[in-house]
């Protein structure tokens, strides 16, 4: 019998997600869950992300794709009759890959935010790092020297691009534009 390689994959949600925004896309999170099971063996993909009570949906979706969802809590800062949250993640990021680290045999840290970079430097020097996942090429210059494990999102964009229902309707039946073609 084959032993497998446990895979766990670590996703900084704001980070991936803003700089999927900053290249004008929207990553369909399902479709992200389903590629790092299928090209990586992703076992466990570990997402966090900060707690707002009115994204329950949002939480319930990501929860059904596949992710374990880690919430931190965050600040509700009004100003202005403007509000906006402030969470950063990242301690509870390092925290769940160390909590976890007996369990899997190799990581996938997905970010392009140099906090990371201890994180990183630890696993490559233990041989569990598996990839880092940037969502574009702008990535942290802290992250400079592991090029050679970092994948650029952006360069999926056609193959984890969301698609609205409405456009899904249109291709029913017809070739999926937001997925490669399949033949050889």
């Amino acid at each position: 019998m084959e032993n497998k390689k446990k895979i766990y994959a670590f996703i900084d949600s704001q980070n991936i997600n803003m700089g999927v925004f900053a290249k004008r896309w929207n990553m369909d999170w399902g479709k992200f869950r389903e590629y790092l099971r299928n090209t990586f063996g992703v076992e466990k993909a570990y997402l966090f992300i900060g707690y707002i009570d009115t994204n329950e949906e949002l939480y319930t979706r990501l929860t059904k794709e596949g992710f374990i969802v880690v919430y931190k809590k965050v600040l509700a800062v009004t100003k202005d009759e403007v509000t906006t949250y402030k969470g950063n993640v990242d301690a509870e990021m390092v925290l769940h890959t160390m909590i976890e680290y007996p369990n899997y045999d190799s990581a996938i840290i997905c970010t392009g935010d140099g906090d990371f970079l201890c994180l990183i430097e630890y696993l490559e020097k233990n041989n569990k790092l598996e990839k880092i996942i940037a969502a574009n090429k702008r990535f942290s210059t802290l992250l400079k020297g592991y090029t050679k494990y970092i994948l650029d999102l952006y360069s999926l964009k056609k193959v984890l691009g969301y698609t609205s229902k409405k456009k899904k309707k249109e291709q029913k039946g017809g070739e999926n534009k937001n997925m490669p073609n399949q033949a050889s």
